[in-house]
Protein backbone atom coordinates (compact mmCIF):
# COMPACT_ATOMS: atom_id res chain seq x y z
CA UNK A 1 0.00 0.00 0.00
CA UNK A 2 0.98 2.94 -0.98
CA UNK A 3 1.84 6.13 1.58
CA UNK A 4 1.19 9.81 -0.38
CA UNK A 5 1.47 13.19 0.94
CA UNK A 6 -0.28 15.83 -1.27
CA UNK A 7 0.84 19.33 0.00
CA UNK A 8 -1.14 21.58 -2.12
CA UNK A 9 -2.59 24.74 -1.55
CA UNK A 10 -4.60 24.29 -4.45
CA UNK A 11 -8.18 22.85 -3.73
CA UNK A 12 -8.33 21.39 -7.18
CA UNK A 13 -5.16 20.28 -7.37
CA UNK A 14 -5.53 18.55 -4.41
CA UNK A 15 -8.42 16.88 -5.10
CA UNK A 16 -6.90 15.73 -8.78
CA UNK A 17 -3.90 14.04 -7.17
CA UNK A 18 -6.13 12.45 -4.43
CA UNK A 19 -8.47 11.26 -6.99
CA UNK A 20 -4.96 9.54 -8.97
CA UNK A 21 -3.45 8.35 -6.25
CA UNK A 22 -6.31 6.82 -3.23
CA UNK A 23 -6.68 3.66 -5.78
CA UNK A 24 -3.24 2.68 -4.64
CA UNK A 25 -3.16 3.42 -0.97
CA UNK A 26 -3.65 6.53 1.65
CA UNK A 27 -3.45 9.98 1.24
CA UNK A 28 -2.86 12.48 3.20
CA UNK A 29 -3.51 16.45 2.80
CA UNK A 30 -1.29 19.07 3.92
CA UNK A 31 -2.15 22.92 2.10
CA UNK A 32 0.95 24.38 3.36
CA UNK A 33 4.56 23.54 4.43
CA UNK A 34 4.00 23.77 7.86
CA UNK A 35 1.11 21.21 8.03
CA UNK A 36 3.67 19.11 5.30
CA UNK A 37 6.74 19.16 7.71
CA UNK A 38 3.90 18.64 10.50
CA UNK A 39 2.72 15.39 8.82
CA UNK A 40 6.09 14.47 7.36
CA UNK A 41 7.55 14.76 11.19
CA UNK A 42 4.53 12.41 12.44
CA UNK A 43 4.49 9.69 10.08
CA UNK A 44 8.41 9.34 10.47
CA UNK A 45 7.85 9.19 14.45
CA UNK A 46 5.08 6.37 13.94
CA UNK A 47 7.59 4.51 12.34
CA UNK A 48 5.14 5.02 8.95
CA UNK A 49 6.98 7.15 6.75
CA UNK A 50 5.26 8.19 3.33
CA UNK A 51 6.69 6.85 0.13
CA UNK A 52 6.04 9.58 -1.82
CA UNK A 53 5.42 13.18 -1.47
CA UNK A 54 3.36 15.17 -4.03
CA UNK A 55 4.90 18.84 -3.32
CA UNK A 56 3.62 22.40 -4.84
CA UNK A 57 6.45 24.78 -5.40
CA UNK A 58 4.41 27.95 -4.73
CA UNK A 59 2.50 28.00 -1.98
CA UNK A 60 2.00 30.91 1.00
CA UNK A 61 4.78 31.21 3.63
CA UNK A 62 6.79 28.14 2.84
CA UNK A 63 7.66 27.58 -0.61
CA UNK A 64 8.00 24.10 -1.67
CA UNK A 65 11.55 24.30 -2.33
CA UNK A 66 12.02 25.02 1.48
CA UNK A 67 9.85 22.13 2.46
CA UNK A 68 12.14 19.76 0.09
CA UNK A 69 14.96 20.74 1.94
CA UNK A 70 13.04 20.54 5.51
CA UNK A 71 12.11 16.92 4.52
CA UNK A 72 15.71 15.76 3.40
CA UNK A 73 17.32 17.41 7.00
CA UNK A 74 14.46 15.51 8.43
CA UNK A 75 15.56 12.25 6.77
CA UNK A 76 19.75 12.77 6.95
CA UNK A 77 19.29 13.62 10.73
CA UNK A 78 17.16 10.01 11.10
CA UNK A 79 19.62 8.02 8.94
CA UNK A 80 17.22 8.00 6.34
CA UNK A 81 19.46 7.74 3.05
CA UNK A 82 19.54 6.89 -0.71
CA UNK A 83 16.53 4.40 -1.78
CA UNK A 84 14.87 4.59 1.41
CA UNK A 85 14.39 8.12 1.42
CA UNK A 86 10.61 9.39 0.59
CA UNK A 87 9.99 10.01 -2.90
CA UNK A 88 9.30 13.37 -3.96
CA UNK A 89 7.33 14.44 -6.70
CA UNK A 90 7.52 18.84 -7.02
CA UNK A 91 3.62 18.79 -9.04
CA UNK A 92 3.96 22.84 -9.70
CA UNK A 93 2.22 25.50 -12.25
CA UNK A 94 6.38 26.14 -12.91
CA UNK A 95 7.94 25.42 -15.84
CA UNK A 96 10.54 28.09 -15.34
CA UNK A 97 14.43 26.12 -15.64
CA UNK A 98 15.46 28.25 -12.46
CA UNK A 99 12.10 26.22 -10.30
CA UNK A 100 13.57 23.43 -12.45
CA UNK A 101 16.64 23.19 -11.22
CA UNK A 102 16.42 24.58 -7.69
CA UNK A 103 13.77 21.41 -7.06
CA UNK A 104 16.53 18.97 -8.40
CA UNK A 105 19.63 20.41 -6.39
CA UNK A 106 17.15 20.50 -3.47
CA UNK A 107 17.20 16.11 -4.05
CA UNK A 108 13.66 15.86 -5.65
CA UNK A 109 12.85 12.77 -7.67
CA UNK A 110 10.54 14.03 -10.34
CA UNK A 111 9.07 17.04 -11.81
CA UNK A 112 5.21 17.47 -13.10
CA UNK A 113 3.89 20.94 -14.86
CA UNK A 114 0.44 21.06 -14.27
CA UNK A 115 -2.26 20.18 -15.05
CA UNK A 116 -1.30 16.42 -13.57
CA UNK A 117 -1.67 14.14 -16.13
CA UNK A 118 -2.51 10.39 -14.93
CA UNK A 119 -0.23 8.59 -17.88
CA UNK A 120 2.68 10.56 -16.70
CA UNK A 121 1.79 10.40 -12.92
CA UNK A 122 1.64 6.78 -13.42
CA UNK A 123 4.85 6.74 -15.94
CA UNK A 124 6.62 8.46 -12.41
CA UNK A 125 5.27 6.18 -10.08
CA UNK A 126 6.97 3.17 -12.15
CA UNK A 127 10.14 4.93 -12.60
CA UNK A 128 10.50 5.65 -9.24
CA UNK A 129 9.57 1.89 -8.39
CA UNK A 130 6.32 2.92 -6.30
CA UNK A 131 3.90 1.27 -8.43
CA UNK A 132 4.00 -2.61 -8.80
CA UNK A 133 3.05 -3.55 -12.62
CA UNK A 134 -0.17 -4.92 -11.77
CA UNK A 135 -1.58 -1.76 -10.38
CA UNK A 136 -0.86 0.31 -13.66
Amino acid sequence: MLRTLIVEDDFTSRKILQALLAPFGLCDIAVNGAEALQAFRAALKAGEPYHLVCLDITMPGMDGHRVLAEVRDLEARQGIEGLERTKVIMTTASSDPKDVRSAFHSECDAYMVKPIQRAKLMDHLRELELLDAMFS
